[in-house]
Parts: C-alpha cells; structure tokens; sequence
C-alpha cells in the first residue's frame, strides 16, 4: 500500500506572505520607530537651542541684571512673594513668556532663590533644579522634570552691570516637553501613512509573488516536488531506457544516463537546458520532440551498430485546475539491437522448425510404409523404396538441388523458404557453385543473414517485371587457420536496385527507413526499413559483412547481395556423422 506523503496544513504561497509580511511589519515598525525617536531628539534639541536663545537674550538685559543684581543684594527676608510679585523682574519675565511661547521664563538670584516665575506663590523659593552650572558661569540645556512638569530648559548666567564675571543669579527658560511630543506626532503621521502603504504593498506583492509560485510549481507544495525530485531520480537513473524531457517550446529539461548511451556515447555535454533542434543530437528526435498533442511512435531508427525504437508522448497536468494544462513532451529511447536480431532469428528458427516438423511428419509416414511392406513379407519392395527415399531426399521440398548443401539447418531453412516462395510463385533454387563441406555452428546468426535476403529477393522477384520470377541461393564455406566461414550470394529476377542520383545506393539500403517492399509502405515498428541494417551489424559484429555486389536492371536480372559470416562453420564435414 503506497503511503501518501504529508503536506503542510498551511499551502506554500500562504506562508510565504505571512513571513514576507511578519518581516515587512518587522522593518516597517523598526524604521517608524527609529524615525520617531530621531523626531523627538532632533525637536528637543531645537527647543533646547531656542529656550537657551531666550534665555541668553533675558540674562543680557540692562534692566534684568540691574534688578537681578539689586534684588541679589537686598535681605532675603524682603524677599516676599507679593513684593516680587508686582517688581519690574516678573513683569519682564512674564512679558518675554508671553512673547516667545515658553513654557516658563524663571529668574533666580545667586543663592537660586527665584526672583520670577509663572506661579507668584514660587517666589521666594529655592528653585527645583540645580542651579550651579549657571551660577558658577556656564550655560547648559537639558531635558527635566520641575515643579510645572517635564519641560526642554536652559540656564544662562546673570551677571553684575558692567562685569562679565560677577554672577548674580540665573534665567532659565522652558518649553513643555508636551510641545515636543506634539511636534513629533505631527511629523509621525506622514511616516504612518507612508508604512501602512508600505505594508499594503508588501501584502500585494507577495500575493502576486503566491500566485506566479503556485504556476511556476503547478499548484505543488515544495514537500511534493522534493517527493517527485526523488522519484525522477530514482526512477531516471533506475531505468535502462533513454528519457528525455522537453518543454513545450522545444528545450531539454531531463535526460537520463540511459539517453546518453544510447544517442551520445562518450558526449560530456550537459544537453540540459539546450534546445532540442541544436543540442547536436540525433535528427529524428527533432520529430518526436516537436510540440503537439498527438503521440509519437514507436519508430524504428539506425544509430551506427544499434537499433533504437523512439516514442514520445505529451504530458499534460490537471491539478487545481478545470482543464489539462500541456507541460511538453516526454521521449522515450529504447535499444532494439539485440530484440530485433533475435526476432529475426526467431523467425528463422520458426521456419526451421516448420520444415523440421514438416521432415518428422514425412518421415512417420514413410516408415509406416517401410513397416507395412515388411509385415506382408515384401523386403525386397521395402529395400527399394529405402534406395528410392535416399536418392531424393527425405522431403520433397519446391528448391532444387537442397541435397547439394549437406548441412541440415541449410537444407530444412532453404527447404521451408522454397515452400513460401512456391506460394507466392517464385522458383527458389540453389546456385551450381554451391559448395558445404563443414557444419553450421551457429544456425540463428545464419538463417537470420540468410532468412532476410531470401525474403527481400522473394519480394524483389514478386514486384519485378520478368514473368519468370526465381530466387538464386548460392553457399560457399571457407576454412581457414581462424575457423570456418560461410559466403552467401542472394540474386533474384526483379528490376535492381532503384536509381538515385546523387547518391549511393548501394550504401543508401543499408541505412534505417530504406525497405525493398513495395507491395505496402515501411513500418518500422514492425521492423520494415531496419532488416538490411540488423543483418550488417550481426555480420560485421561477427567481423563479416554483408554489401551490394550489383545493382540488376529490369530485363536483366535484380540486385545481387553477397554476406561473408567468420565463424559459423564447424572444421569437420558432414560425412564424419554418416555410419
């Protein structure tokens, strides 16, 4: 039972716009709120540049430091609340509040008793903050929380009428801190405009980035396409055959170990990502390759000494979507090599045993005759009807002359191919230079060579114009130091080769897609168009051959096909077996 792969409650564009708007937010609130704290720092300082501005304009007035000074000196106890609070200081230091905007305009003398200040009942007192950087000469600003609340201030010295260095008392002058916060709040606001614009961008876009994922995955989960990148892995390289994929605008997506041997052996080219019509590879495959929706195949082709069958089919996708969405095309390349050898040694093996069959049934009736005369005591009719048997033949085949070949698989082979050329009404004889003196060793290689001429001159001499219609079978067996060799010459009464010119067509009929049938149009799924190229390679795998001796004309006689097989003889002869 296959167990199916877990997939995440949440899909894969979902998540990715929950974190791109997490992080989003994440910046978006960092920058806000650094922005807001470099406001308020930057606001405050500038009301800390203002209030210092006041103040230094208060502490330098003529008249202030006169009654600073004047006031410093008199005895603290005259200095009440109601007699500072109608003196010529607070009235100035109320009038430069209500001209500036300040928070607090505040004069002390140099014991930091205040001197003026927004509240009369204050008068008198010790003010809140430390005065003594003002009182010992210095200015300084800062941010503090006083009496009437957090508040930006500066403090500035007051000195004596007519001295620089003699302090008398300090002004201080604030602007609520409230003041800031507002100012910064006003500021703020186009920074919130601009995040939230920020966030609603963030949030399209990643929905836009969601939906080209899920086309671009075709509606997968990454869990799923890890999933499948595992099964193409171990499926593409568990599997002999060649596959290639391609997309629908013709470029290789896949190709396995298996294509690699079967169409380039020995390339180093990465041919994925190429282009299928200039990756260099095989021109067949541009066809199969080709965008469509119908299917290809199977089609037979030649690549040097193999045979490949080439299907290809389009894949198409149906997921999350109401109709099927074509993605390419998947090829498949399979070796036929030894398959389509084998099935033409089939072929022949299935005639031999046709004959062979045809031999046994023959003989079962001719030994119930030999019995029979024996049993009515006629020995002497049985003995001639033995002799008679002997000088035929064991079966009456339509090829003359069998007996010359003295070899059995020969013999029933040719027997059983004269028997379907009689059919089809062609003479099938044996050649007057036929000479077999050894044993066939390997009779699927030879009745495979053999069993393909025959046929092609059998269908040679059917299509021809010469009324009298043969097939011609000559067999020569060569014994060497190396072993035996059989010579093979196929000729027949038909119209040659055709003519092509341009080109040599003595070679052309041994390349894939060539057949000499005419009575119907090559398939090469069934093998037409590839048998001249199987029955070289078994020879020239053998280290024989097998070639065009000559082309024939009409009138004259047809082609003449000649195949040389090192190593199908045996080095004894036939008479060795006889008793």
């Amino acid at each position: 039972m296959k167990q199916a792969r877990s997939t995440p409650r949440l899909r894969f564009s979902t998540r990715v716009l929950l974190v791109q708007m997490a992080v989003v937010f994440a910046v978006v609130l960092v920058t806000a709120g650094t922005f807001a704290a470099l406001t308020y720092q930057w606001l405050g300082e500038q009301d800390e540049a203002r209030a210092l501005t006041v103040a230094r304009a208060v502490a330098s007035s003529e008249d202030v430091r006169g009654e600073t000074a004047a006031l410093a000196a008199a005895p603290e106890s005259s200095l009440t609340p109601a007699s500072l609070a109608t003196g010529p200081l607070q009235r100035n230091a109320e009038s430069v509040r209500a001209r500036t905007g300040a928070f607090f305009v505040v004069v002390t003398d140099d014991a930091g008793l205040r001197l003026a200040h927004p509240n009369p009942a204050m008068l008198g007192q010790k003010v809140s903050t430390d005065p003594s950087v003002a009182l010992a000469g210095g200015e300084s600003t800062s941010q503090e929380h006083g009496t009437l609340g957090s508040s930006v201030r500066a403090k500035v010295p007051v000195f004596a009428p007519g001295s620089s260095t003699t302090v008398v008392g300090e002004v201080v002058v604030g602007f609520s801190s409230d003041d800031v916060l507002a100012g910064m709040l006003r500021n703020i606001v186009p920074v919130a405009l601009i995040a939230g614009a920020s966030l609603a961008l963030a949030a399209l876009a990643s929905a836009l980035l969601g939906a080209r994922l899920r086309r671009l995955t075709l509606g997968l989960e990454p869990e799923e396409i890890a999933g499948l990148a595992q099964d193409q892995e171990a499926v593409l390289r568990g599997v002999d055959e060649g596959v290639i994929g391609v997309t629908e605008r013709g470029t290789i997506t896949v190709f396995n170990d298996g294509a690699r041997r079967l169409l380039a052996p020995g390339s180093g080219v990465d041919f994925g990502g190429l282009a299928l019509a200039d990756s260099g590879l095989p021109g067949f495959l541009a066809a199969a390759g080709y965008p469509s929706e119908a299917e290809y195949g199977p089609s037979e082709h030649v690549m040097s000494d193999r045979v490949v069958i080439v299907t290809a089919r389009p894949v198409r996708i149906e997921r999350n979507s109401p109709g099927a969405r074509p993605l390419g095309r998947v090829i498949m390349v399979r070796d036929r090599t030894e398959v389509q050898a084998l099935t033409r040694q089939l072929d022949a093996v299935n005639a031999l045993g046709t004959a062979l069959r045809a031999q046994r049934h023959e003989f079962a009736n001719r030994l119930h005759t030999v019995a029979g005369l024996l049993d009515i005591n006629q020995p002497a009719e049985a003995r001639d009807y033995v002799a008679a048997i002997m000088d035929n033949g064991p079966l009456q085949y339509p090829a003359r002359d069998l007996g010359m070949l003295k070899d059995p698989y020969l013999e029933a082979f040719i027997g059983a191919k004269s028997i379907e050329a009689h059919e089809r009404g062609v003479e099938l004889r044996i050649g007057s230079d036929t000479l077999i003196r050894g044993r066939i060793t390997d009779p699927q290689d030879v009745t495979a060579v053999l069993g393909n001429l025959v046929d092609n001159a059998i269908r040679a001499a059917v299509s021809g114009e010469s009324t009298l219609r043969w097939v011609e079978v000559e067999l020569l067996d060569e014994h060497t130091g190396d072993g035996g060799t059989l010579h093979l010459v196929v000729a027949d009464s038909g119209d040659g080769l055709p003519r092509s010119p341009g080109t040599d067509i003595r070679e052309r009929i041994f390349s894939q897609g060539f057949s000499t049938a005419q009575e119907a149009a090559p398939d090469p799924a069934a093998g037409h168009g590839v048998g001249l190229a199987l029955i070289r390679h078994l020879a020239r795998r053998r280290g024989g051959d097998v070639w065009v001796s000559d082309d024939g004309s009409p009138g004259t006689h047809g082609a003449v096909l000649c195949a040389r097989l090192p190593g199908v003889v045996s080095l004894g002869t036939n008479d060795e077996e006889e008793p």
